[in-house]
């Protein structure tokens, strides 16, 4: 089908309502989105706007949500042919030759992607649950090249408005040109990937469904894209504006904790040397989009959870508790490893015995935290006092009360995300206390045994254990066990799914209702239309998000690093920094000086930077000016210290290519020790071989139009795992690949989901599944959050609202059916 003459289009809405469909006529139905982005905005956001970056971006999102995809790309060739005509009249100059070019380039990658974004619009119903919930990884793939074309429409509008200014800012607006034009021409890419899933899966089928060989194929093309560009100046472009900032901190202190990773022994330690080092990724987006691609590509399951766990420092996660709800319990317990008995639930009489988790590493305990707004009957009993487990000053925050409230009828089984790999029941403690005082009963989260060191089955074992142990055990939690609900997020909601499929092959009680969180429900390297979504997912990039599954299923997670390299000291990475800021610094001012002069024409860019120093060249202006001249071999051996010194004599001619050049080449082993080795050599040349026709068409069809070249990554080739394990098949694994008996076995399911997540489609299509078997089951899908919103549920209006659907979503498992009766 073809896109229709009216180009309506039909955002990701999400509520109740009729079809939202591509074809003029149809009617928007009930809205379930952040306000902050609707077409009236609140005083909050008026607000707002008066700051920066936030009113750029609050102007895009107004343009993006105001216009149909039709008249957005004609506004914005239109635009661009009128700026293309201005600069080319404005002399020789390098610099108006780079913005006629940039607008010539956005002129023709938006003429291109219309067609393709129009054929996926016009299918994307068919991929959703229901007529109330249109949401896909095909309307997410729309909405977010949607969102970049609104950016280059907002820029183009203001450079046309704003180019014969004196106070006109020539460089920072070309280079957010080139960096939007970068994002544009990677989107188009997707789009004909999407276009490809869409021909070889069957009907209403998310995940592409060749055989192995092929889906392989499919990935090792789809990873050689270049992504820098989206974790540059582009980053979070697709997200709510109060969102970005948040973002940008993270990617910051991401790429800066990776220069530090393994220099130093504590996880304090390293976050105190990344922020002093931070500078450099803060002032040169290009740089820290160009380090954000090669950490996520080479780094392994190691640093992410060294990352992630983060927030498990005392003084952050008290720094953090400080901020959220303050309860009256919150004890961590441990929960011997012992067996004990539970009844079936089709003859109480009879019992099954519950067996202490002992995969891997044997018996051993489970570590839980009991959270409750009120001190309830039972939790300050002596028999749960001895299994409190000591936490220093944290275990304190038991305070005991006159009066005890009575046991709720009710209990939360929680269980925390975090990639089965990284983080505990004290990062989502903040979020937990909040539900506790909202809800009002006793929340159980589960702190599972983490990958690599205790791969699949551990965690669902131990989650099981004590899922058990809570149900035998409820009143010593201050609940009658009445109602019970599973909760979780990200990882917590697969291991959700999977704990009751357990009980339920164990033949013991189900929880009356499960809330799973943006769930992750099939572990295999399978491509789908949102999953291409990671290409540019500062959160979930594609190739972390395979380490994390690799590691749960028991894959290769060796730490590859050169044990003959010394880390620098401290005061060497002080002055090595400090020289390199100042460098940046003194680079920064002169081509800001610059910025007044070369427009006109008077004065050449030689004569302005120091003969020493030639003048940098941005990421975007590295690789959109002309590729060939930046040979994938000279690449290869640049390091850091080449790149901070002057251009070599094959260079000489041309600018220097700075630190923050996107095509910085992967480290060897005398860069830093954590990237590849040498031996991955011969493995690097056979893959580009592969890839010197990759432009031509695949192996699998998927062919780009004449004279269309998507950007491929510099950083050599990706360390991850294409090929699935076997282990992730299994249904307790990938509930997505559970048969029909055992889902038939669930109870009432509630997903919240993520517009803009890469695992959105695993929970369409799991929504999908039980909606097909008749199961209950609903499916919320909120717009411009990450993946991992819960974490953030304190940062702006627009998070605290998801979390409260979320607390919605539980409030209808614990409430019975029937009369409206107290939890």
């Amino acid at each position: 089908m073809l896109f229709t003459a009216s180009g309506s289009y039909c955002p990701l809405w999400v509520g109740s309502g009729s079809v939202a469909t591509p074809w003029a006529g149809w009617a928007p139905p009930r809205v379930y989105r952040p306000r902050l982005l609707l077409a009236q905005a609140s005083p909050t956001v008026q607000q707002s706007k008066s700051r920066g970056s936030s009113e750029e971006a609050w102007r895009a999102s107004r343009l993006m949500h105001s216009m149909d995809l039709r008249t957005m790309t004609q506004s914005l060739v239109t635009l661009a042919e009128d700026n293309i005509a201005f600069f080319s009249s404005q002399g020789p100059g390098e610099t108006t030759r780079r913005l006629s070019g940039v607008f010539t380039g956005i002129r023709e990658q938006a003429l291109g992607l219309e067609p393709a974004l129009g054929q996926l619009l016009s299918v994307a119903h068919l991929f959703d649950l229901d007529a109330e919930t249109p949401a896909n990884g095909y309307r997410s793939l729309v909405h977010t090249a949607r969102c970049c074309l609104a950016h280059l429409l907002h820029k183009a509008r203001y450079v046309a408005s704003n180019r014969r200014s004196i106070f006109f800012r020539t460089n920072h607006n070309l280079a957010e040109l080139e960096a939007y034009l970068a994002a544009l021409t990677q989107l188009r890419a997707l789009a004909y990937y999407a276009q490809r899933l869409l021909a070889t899966n069957r009907p209403g089928g998310l995940f592409f469904e060749g055989d192995e060989e092929l889906t392989t194929d499919f990935l090792r093309e789809y990873v050689t894209l270049h992504k820098g560009c989206f974790y540059g100046r582009c980053l979070g472009f697709q997200f709510a504006p109060a969102i970005r900032p948040f973002l940008q901190t993270i990617a910051i202190g991401l790429v800066s904790f990776g220069e530090h990773y393994k220099r130093n022994e504590t996880g304090l330690g390293v976050t105190a040397s990344s922020l002093f080092t931070s500078g450099r990724f803060a002032i040169d987006p290009e740089l820290r989009g160009a380090e954000f691609e090669r950490i996520a590509q080479n780094l392994d399951v190691h640093f992410w959870k060294a990352f992630w766990n983060i927030t498990e420092i005392e003084v952050l996660s008290s720094l953090a508790n400080m901020a959220s709800a303050t309860v009256r319990v919150s004890r961590l317990l441990s929960l011997p490893p012992e067996a004990f008995e539970m009844p079936l639930t089709t003859d109480p009489k009879l019992m099954v015995t519950i067996s202490p988790p002992s995969a891997h590493t044997g018996p051993g305990p489970v570590l839980v935290r009991l959270i409750s707004y009120d001190l309830r009957e039972g939790q300050d009993s002596e028999e749960l006092s001895s299994l409190v487990k000591s936490e220093g000053p944290r275990s304190l925050e038991l305070r005991p009360r006159p009066q005890q409230a009575p046991r709720s009828r009710s209990l939360v089984v929680h269980i925390h995300g975090g990639g089965f790999v990284a983080q505990t029941s004290k990062s989502h403690e903040p979020y937990l206390k909040t539900w506790a005082q909202e809800l009002g009963v006793p929340i159980l989260s589960i702190d599972y045994s983490l990958a690599p060191e205790a791969p699949f089955p551990r965690a669902l074992e131990e989650c099981f254990y004590a899922y058990c142990w809570a149900i035998k055990h409820c009143t010593l939690l201050g609940s009658t066990g009445e109602r019970i609900c599973l909760a979780g997020d990200s990882a917590g909601g697969n291991l959700c799914f999977t704990v009751s499929l357990r009980a339920a092959a164990y033949g013991v009680r189900v929880p009356d209702g499960i809330m799973a969180a943006y769930p992750a429900t099939m572990l295999q390297p399978a491509a789908s239309p949102s999953r291409l979504l990671s290409l540019m997912d500062p959160l979930l990039p594609l190739s972390v998000l395979s380490k994390c599954v690799s590691a749960y299923a028991g894959g290769e997670t060796e730490d590859h690093c050169d044990s003959d390299q010394k880390a620098l000291g401290m005061m060497g990475l002080v002055r090595r920094d400090t020289a390199l800021l100042l460098r940046d610094l003194r680079l920064g001012a002169s081509s800001w000086l610059n910025s007044f002069l070369e427009l006109s024409g008077h004065k050449s860019h030689q004569n302005l930077m120091p003969k020493a120093e030639p003048m940098r060249r941005s990421v975007s202006e590295a690789a959109l000016a002309q590729p060939e001249e930046l040979g994938m071999d000279s690449l290869k051996n640049l390091t850091r210290h080449d790149l901070s010194l002057r251009g070599s004599p094959e260079t000489s001619g041309t600018p220097e290519l700075s630190l923050s050049a996107e095509t910085l080449g992967p480290s060897t082993p005398s860069d830093v020790n954590f990237f590849l080795r040498s031996e991955d050599a011969p493995e690097e040349v056979e893959t580009r071989d592969e890839l010197s026709t990759q432009d031509k068409g695949l192996s699998i069809g998927v062919t780009f139009p004449e004279g269309f070249h998507p950007r491929r990554s510099s950083q050599g080739p990706t360390r991850m795992p294409l090929y699935s394990s076997p282990i992730a098949k299994n249904p307790f694994m990938s509930p997505l690949l559970a048969p029909d008996n055992m889902l038939q076995s669930l109870p009432t399911v509630h997903i919240v989901a993520c517009a803009l997540d890469p695992m959105l489609d695993d929970s369409v299509m799991f929504a999908r599944r039980l909606r097909s078997l008749g199961k209950p089951v609903t499916l919320r899908v909120v717009e411009d959050l990450p993946h991992g919103f819960l974490s953030l549920a304190a940062l702006c209006r627009e998070t605290r609202e998801a979390a409260a659907l979320c607390v919605e979503r539980i409030r209808l498992v614990l409430t019975p059916p029937g009369p409206t009766s107290p939890v």
